[in-house]
């Protein structure tokens, strides 16, 4: 089979009919050139003619800078992500905080600050549960505000068959609210579970990524399932 690159007459009109394709352009050495010398201004900033007058030495010296100046960059960059982990992580614990507290301490807590606040009354257990799991993702988390305020003092008349109360703040703003022992499982709440919560409201980066609360339908099974007592009765009929 005739070579369709080949320069021949009949190619040439086999090319104007559009029969084959038109002859591969070669690439010429300027061309080769003019990409290698790009390259190399990209890299390094200098010219082909800079590096071609250099000794080996002097190149392996250019080589060792180079690699130096790559890692200065990175050691910059890693430096900066640093401290800005470390003016975010600046919290660490659950603060208390009074009625005349709250504006500054929630409402202006900053740009891009998650607040976590638990509304409680000292002598409900479920709060007290709630307080000593808060201390625990304090810690873990401590890029988020954690605050607890007694209830009434943060809301006058706030019932207590709302408590514990949770509202979880962005920017100043709630994004979300957990009120009640129903809505917080009362006290077979988890730590894992509540941490879930707050992730799921963005409040935490938790890496727990299913929801660990039994299912209804698991609930369910559980109530209706007899009991030993159960059995006993049956034999008893």
């Amino acid at each position: 089979m005739q070579d369709p690159n080949e320069d021949t007459e009949w190619n040439d009109i086999l090319r104007k009919k559009g029969i084959i394709p038109e002859k591969e352009k070669e690439v010429t050495e300027d061309e080769i050139l003019d990409i290698v010398e790009n390259t190399v201004n990209e890299k390094t900033g200098r010219s082909l003619n800079d590096l071609e007058n250099k000794t080996v030495d002097e190149l392996d010296e250019l080589e060792d800078e180079e690699d130096e100046m790559v890692l200065l960059e990175y050691r910059k960059k890693r430096i900066a992500e640093l401290k800005a982990l470390a003016e975010k992580s600046k919290y660490g614990e659950v603060r208390e905080i009074s009625g005349k507290d709250y504006l500054q301490e929630v409402n202006n807590a900053g740009e891009d600050i998650w607040v976590v606040l638990h509304l409680y009354k000292v002598g409900f257990p479920l709060c007290s549960l709630i307080n000593n799991y808060l201390d625990n993702l304090a810690r873990k988390f401590r890029a988020t505000k954690f605050l607890k305020i007694i209830s009434i003092t943060c809301i006058e008349n706030w019932p207590d068959s709302n408590l514990p109360t949770i509202f979880i703040y962005h920017n100043g703003n709630m994004v979300q609210k957990i009120i009640g022992p129903i809505e917080l499982r009362g006290m077979k709440l988890t730590e894992a579970e509540l941490e879930w919560m707050l992730g799921e409201a963005g409040a935490v980066p938790t890496k727990i990524t299913k929801d660990p609360r039994p299912k209804i339908k698991d609930v369910l099974f559980s109530t209706l399932r007899p009991t030993s007592d159960d059995v006993d009765d049956d034999n008893d009929w």
